[in-house]
């Protein structure tokens, strides 16, 4: 049900009473919280929108006492029908590069600079030259909508005074609960320049770009115990006071941690506007091209990952108002399309290649797709870039070997999760419950260095599928097709 700006989840756990965990997921444009037992069911969830968002040019910017009071209202729906079950602790994701300015006492004294804000793109120059042994190292590329060319710019143009610090957007939150200031994690400060090799701020690098690292918080590793909830807080956010709270991550590797892929080989393929692709490895994996950056796994290890910007999110393009559900049926029959599609959102991809002036094409086939045709040339041709982002991958020596997870918008068409299954030649499964929030809520019910084992036991899958063999053949020329169209328009090959 709706109330306000607030939407309340009527959602009940399955299982018998006791404690909850609550994860909170700070997105783009709005708040979600959810409460999760012990086995992974769901006992109470909530969201609230944000309103306020100003975007101007390469300028982005959200108003961080908004992020509080969704935060609050969030909380308080997703607790309202528990009667009284313990929190057991809660863990906060954000946005990966939003930063804000607070005080000593953790108010905000400006706006937030959300993820893609772009302000400082002439800074990047310099902090890649200041870095490039250690980024190099990390297997980096310092981007203009990084948190790093944000924070250089406050503080060479003052938007730093003395005693501030530069905190990312769950840090701030999260000091908002505790009523006081708290350490960042891992995970939010890699694309602040954190050298997750040395475990420590790069104060030399900081110091050529002009930077005092005493303006940055210190830095645990997320599931890091940081605070209890204050009386303050509880009147306002409906988290009892005394609750605990642990260190959060990024919203990307809170979704990780939602399906489950923590194990080494393990790899989770979020599926919607765009497609990500991320998992778990022994080691770190690098990546010259830049396509690949690796955060720290809490367990030990590392959760490397790419980001390609082929996806669904042509469909909403080409097929505006379909109803992809109902033409799912026709696209099936049609088999394997002729040709190749690159169905690129906008232009310039990263991964698996890295190319700024990358175009999508559709090549051999029919010069008026029908919907069906055009659903069934995209969904193939996403299914095909996926399985060059796993070749590059493994090309880059991490183990691909392990399952694959599938979430995102499109995971609940099965027709287009067997696809995936059959053109990766492995099986697929799609978890039942999904999500940053529930993530950050594993997170939060995770022993220190058990993630993986709390994730396996809370996260339920509601499907798998398992690849095709007589299928095998024809995809493989499509993909090869695919593959052969890339090289030669884009003089790119594995």
């Amino acid at each position: 049900m709706i109330t306000g700006d607030v939407i309340v989840a009527d959602v009940l756990a399955e299982g018998p009473g006791g404690p909850v965990w609550l994860g909170v997921d700070l997105g783009t444009q709005g708040v979600r919280a959810v409460a999760v037992d012990a086995a992974g069911h769901v006992a109470g969830a909530g969201s609230a929108r944000l309103r306020h968002d100003l975007r101007r040019g390469p300028r982005h910017e959200q108003d961080p006492q908004e992020w509080w009071t969704a935060t609050c209202a969030a909380t308080s729906a997703a607790l309202a029908g528990l009667r009284g079950r313990e929190v057991a602790a809660l863990a906060v994701d954000s946005t990966s590069g939003t930063l804000v300015v607070q005080d000593g006492a953790g108010r905000a004294v400006g706006p937030g600079l959300m993820y893609d804000d772009t302000r400082a793109a002439a800074r990047v120059a310099a902090v890649r030259e200041a870095g490039q042994a250690v980024w190099a190292a990390l297997g980096y590329r310092v981007q203009a909508a990084w948190a790093l060319p944000k924070l250089v710019e406050l503080c060479a143009t003052g938007a730093v005074p003395a005693g501030h610090t530069v905190v990312h957007q769950a840090d701030h939150v999260v000091a908002r609960l505790a009523g006081h200031p708290v350490a960042t994690d891992t995970s939010h400060a890699l694309k602040t320049g954190y050298d997750l090799l040395a475990d420590a701020w790069p104060t030399a690098v900081f110091e050529a770009l002009g930077v005092d690292a005493a303006v940055l918080p210190a830095v645990v590793p997320p599931g890091t115990p940081l605070a209890v909830v204050s009386p303050a807080a509880a009147a306002e956010s409906a988290v009892p006071a005394g609750t605990p709270v642990v260190a959060g991550m990024t919203d990307g590797c809170a979704a990780q941690v939602a399906a489950g892929a923590l194990a080494p080989g393990d790899w989770c393929s979020a599926l919607g506007t765009t497609l990500v692709v991320k998992g778990a490895t022994a080691t770190p994996v690098v990546d010259p091209a830049g396509g690949v950056y690796c955060h720290r796994h809490p367990d030990g290890g590392w959760l490397p990952g790419g980001a390609s910007n082929v996806g669904a999110g042509v469909l909403r393009r080409e097929l505006p108002g379909v109803d992809l559900a109902a033409l799912t049926p026709a696209a099936a029959a049609l088999g394997v399309p002729p040709g190749a599609t690159y169905p690129l959102v906008g232009v310039g991809e990263r991964f698996p290649f890295p190319d700024p002036d990358a175009r999508g094409f559709d090549v051999g086939g029919p010069a008026v797709p029908t919907p069906a045709e055009t659903l069934a040339r995209v969904a193939h041709g996403v299914a095909y870039v996926e399985r060059l982002a796993f070749d590059v991958l493994a090309g880059l020596g991490a183990d691909v070997s392990g399952a694959v997870t599938v979430t995102g918008a499109t995971s609940a068409n099965d027709w287009w999760n067997q696809l995936r299954a059959d053109v990766l030649g492995r099986p697929v499964a799609v978890p039942r419950e999904a999500g940053s929030a529930f993530g950050a809520a594993v997170l939060a019910a995770a022993e220190p260095g058990s993630l993986a084992a709390t994730a396996q036991r809370m996260v339920r899958l509601r499907a798998r599928f398992d690849p095709r063999p007589e299928r095998a053949d024809a995809l493989a020329e499509g993909c090869a097709r695919l593959r052969a169209e890339l090289t030669r328009e884009r003089r790119w090959s594995l």
